[in-house]
């Protein structure tokens, strides 16, 4: 019991330090800062991943993918596109920088609620349906369309994937972490290069009456981030870490406001 308090403690003073380094971030994305400053920002963002989930680990790889993805999105840029292609790019990595970090805040969340319920405390997510904190915006973009347009779609519309059709069905998925990871790490040219050579074919699904629990189960099984949700079958929606995130913020403060039952149901 003491070995799991312990954890507990461990892990409530690593999510203060993401969220306050998440706060940290805010000028930047503002242009409050100056940007001489964010090598220093992100030296000490990676050293703060390295030093909680590990120096081999997903949520670093994919924090340097956000930087890579600036320096080599650069280099494919033709010449007379630089001066204003370049602010998008820029622009596009301070997000993906962002992402991650409330991926890592949200990976230790599940950490803080699975110890918090080895340990007798509820967990409140069991109660919650996926229906209640889903995106119901469906964004989507043709398998044939470049990976320079996902690129922009994902930046027009905020989200950190799109469902990819071939004008009749959905056969696909990609992420922003795809178009890092097997776009620009590889030096693909984002003007040629399809969605369809990028995407992940298997979309992994949840029913809208499942519980949170279970999606958070699916997301750890296949490793991913994004979740198209469905009603008898049909996608409808999606759930995403960031969702996981905001779900876990306001149940926690409900629990602290007014308890939980012992069937998991939340009392106001």
């Amino acid at each position: 019991m003491k070995a799991r308090l312990a954890r507990g403690l461990f892990l409530d003073r690593d999510l203060e330090r993401f969220r306050q380094q998440l706060a940290k971030f805010q000028p930047f994305l503002s242009r409050k800062k100056l940007l001489a400053s964010l090598d220093e920002f992100d030296a000490t963002t990676e050293q703060l991943i390295s030093l909680v989930f590990g120096e081999a680990s997903d949520q670093l790889e994919a924090y340097q993918y956000a930087k890579l993805g600036e320096a080599a999105s650069l280099v494919n840029l033709p010449e007379e596109a630089q001066e204003g292609g370049a602010e998008d790019i820029f622009r596009e990595s301070l997000q993906q920088r962002k992402r991650v970090i409330e991926s890592c805040i949200s990976e230790l969340e599940e950490r803080k609620a699975s110890v918090a319920s080895r340990n007798g405390r509820t967990n409140v997510l069991t109660s919650v349906k996926v229906a209640d904190y889903m995106s119901h915006d469906v964004r989507s973009v043709h398998r044939d369309a470049t990976i320079k347009e996902a690129g922009r779609l994902l930046q027009k519309w905020r989200v950190g994937s799109l469902l990819v059709d071939d004008g009749l069905r959905y056969i696909g998925i990609i992420t922003d972490t795809d178009l890092s990871r097997k776009a620009v790490a590889r030096g693909l040219d984002p003007n040629t290069t399809t969605v369809k050579q990028c995407m992940s074919k298997s979309i992994v699904t949840i029913e809208d009456t499942e519980p949170m629990t279970e999606a958070i189960r699916l997301m750890k099984e296949n490793g991913v981030r994004h979740l198209p949700v469905t009603e008898d079958g049909t996608i409808i929606g999606v759930l995403s870490v960031s969702d996981l995130l905001r779900a876990y913020d306001e149940l926690s403060g409900l629990v602290l406001e007014g308890g939980a039952d012992e069937d998991g149901a939340v009392r106001s």
